[in-house]
């Protein structure tokens, strides 16, 4: 059974910067992507950013040119850098592995404040 443990999440104030992330518990063979979701009681997680395998990434309208995802596949760890926070960015943060076969896991999640 693979974990994924997320790390780095808090509270800061709108303008500042955070980075977490996002490590596997052990090296696993066939990951297709790589992903961190956001969720706000209330409604339904949705995709902030993911990248493939082949290093590929997508972004949320909403984050574009504001977050950066990247990853160290070998150790199958990944980062979200989030600059220029707003308080629209508040949410709880998950990570999200896949692979070619269709395997998927997700984070326990990790709770990012951001206040006017």
């Amino acid at each position: 059974q693979v974990q994924l443990v997320e790390s780095g999440g808090g509270s800061v104030q709108a303008g500042e910067s955070l980075e977490v992330s996002c490590e596997a518990s052990r090296n696993f063979f066939g990951v297709e992507a790589m992903a961190w979701y956001r969720q706000v009681p209330g409604t339904e997680r949705e995709l902030v950013a993911e990248i493939t395998a082949a290093g590929e990434t997508t972004y949320a309208h909403s984050v574009e040119g504001r977050f950066t995802i990247s990853m160290k596949k070998r150790r199958d760890i990944i980062y979200l850098k989030m600059t220029d926070l707003k308080p629209e960015d508040t949410g709880d943060y998950y990570c999200h592995f896949r692979t070619w076969s269709h395997y998927e896991w997700w984070g326990q999640g990790i709770r990012i404040t951001v206040s006017s």
